[in-house]
């Protein structure tokens, strides 16, 4: 056990370093573009364009997260791995020099294929490379590498913007990847899957296009919404999107079956609520209670705070307890980001102290339940299914995000044109966040295996009988 007390005990440090830098590097960038969208759009004469710059990262991020996990599984993550740092450093440096639009939209393709690629071969190297006893608290410090860029990233990707230039922002992100690839690389090589085959790759791959393809005519047609045309191609986006979502995930995921696929769709819903609630939620206090970006960012920073201090103690409960209380932790986690979304579901009555005090409500929620939800995920999956659990993690906390940012966009879009205040079309935002939270909540009551379950219900009647 002396071996394994820290992530940053010398067996582990070089991996463990490479792991937070490329996990800060992906989260800085995606959080520096949300405020650099608007100069990039402005200085390459494509405002008209202006949503690709978000959709193309995700749906490309869909295709790089699902075919690499099939990859991983048959030849391990090195090879994997490398290829995508290349190509979101490609992505990142077509970016910086970009001349048009569309060449910018081809480098967020690049960054998104890159990303979800680099992330799921990270879930990949936790699993293989640390004992149950620590993917707790390597699964906390990804969590706090992932929000801390939250706190800084926008201020100082907005400060290089105005100082000097959106491109820069690009430039800068080089030097923390190329570090990251020094150090983890060496540790990626040496990590083996089973080398299982399992699904074809060639049928996922087309999968994973379909759903791709599903997912782009779903967000085209929120964004049309309330128009005929709107609605026409939202339900085509969706009935193209269930079938590969059917094969791609664990059966009865959609369904919340009990064991792996409550997990996920715990996981999926409640980042979901929580990423949706932070981006419209900025949007109420600057648009409807006039607090400045500035102050807003603050205000949202106070739960990736919360968030990074619980994700740190909760490595330290986990192997004070040795994992008994982790299905415990989980919920208690989805309630408290159900209370903390609740405290600004009813926008006219938000005030400065009731958001902040929302938020930490919220972060410390998202703490408990994140890093654990994903030891649980790796703790259920055996070595050969080691790439498709890290694929479902990561598409769990992309996917799912992207696509109801999208929803709550349209909510808003059709509630203002039925003729409702800005303050009330929100609140018919935040709760959809809340319904979705309550079914999170419902299913982490689902994430024990069936096969635990009647070990327990078994051991129980056993003792009643004696």
């Amino acid at each position: 056990m002396s071996n394994h007390q820290s992530i940053f005990s010398p067996r582990y440090f070089a991996l463990s370093i490479g792991i937070i830098l490329s996990v800060m590097a992906v989260g800085f960038e995606g959080l520096s573009v949300t405020t650099i969208a608007p100069s990039i759009a402005g200085d390459l004469n494509g405002i008209d364009l202006f949503g690709w710059i978000f959709s193309t990262y995700l749906l490309a991020q869909i295709i790089g997260t699902l075919v690499v996990g099939r990859i991983i599984d048959r030849k391990g993550p090195a090879a994997p791995f490398t290829y995508a740092l290349l190509l979101f450093i490609v992505g990142l440096i077509a970016a910086a020099t970009a001349s048009d639009m569309y060449m910018m939209i081809l480098a967020r393709a690049m960054q998104g294929l890159g990303a979800g690629a680099m992330m799921t071969c990270v879930y990949t190297a936790i699993s293989l490379s640390y004992p149950d006893e620590l993917r707790a608290k390597i699964l906390g410090a990804f969590g706090t590498a992932y929000v801390l860029p939250s706190m800084l990233g926008p201020y100082v990707a907005g400060l290089i913007a105005d100082q000097w230039s959106w491109r820069f922002v690009f430039w800068g992100i080089l030097p923390i990847l190329i570090v990251s690839a020094l150090l983890s690389l060496p540790a990626f090589r040496k990590l083996k899957t089973q080398g299982t085959q399992g699904e074809k790759g060639a049928a996922a791959t087309w999968m994973a296009l379909l759903l791709t393809v599903g997912t782009g005519i779903l967000l085209v047609g929120l964004s049309k919404l309330p128009t005929i045309t709107g609605f026409v191609l939202a339900i085509i986006g969706l009935v193209l999107m269930v079938y590969p979502l059917r094969k791609l995930l664990p059966k009865g995921t959609l369904a919340m079956r009990r064991g792996m696929p409550a997990i996920l769709a715990t996981r999926g819903l409640f980042f979901a609520a929580y990423t949706s609630t932070q981006n419209f939620l900025v949007l109420a206090l600057i648009d409807v209670k006039g607090i400045t970006p500035s102050q807003a960012g603050l205000i949202v920073a106070s739960a990736a705070l919360s968030w990074c201090v619980i994700a740190y103690l909760q490595g330290r409960w986990d192997s004070a307890d040795q994992g008994r209380g982790r299905h415990t932790r989980i919920i208690l986690g989805v309630l408290l980001l159900a209370i903390g979304i609740a405290f600004v579901f009813w926008v006219p009555v938000v005030t400065v102290a009731v958001a902040v005090i929302g938020q930490i409500i919220a972060g410390i929620g998202i703490g408990l339940a994140h890093p654990i939800s994903g030891v649980v995920a790796f703790s259920q999956t055996g070595e050969e299914g080691v790439g498709k659990t890290s694929a479902n993690l990561q598409f769990a906390d992309s996917f799912t995000p992207g696509v109801v940012i999208g929803i709550g966009g349209s909510i808003l879009v059709v509630c203002q044109a039925a003729g409702m205040s800005m303050q009330a079309a929100l609140t018919v935002t935040m709760g959809f966040h809340l319904l979705l939270i309550v079914m999170s909540l419902l299913a982490s009551t689902r994430i024990t295996p069936a096969t635990e379950s009647n070990r327990a219900s078994l051991q129980t009647s056993g003792l009643k009988n004696k």
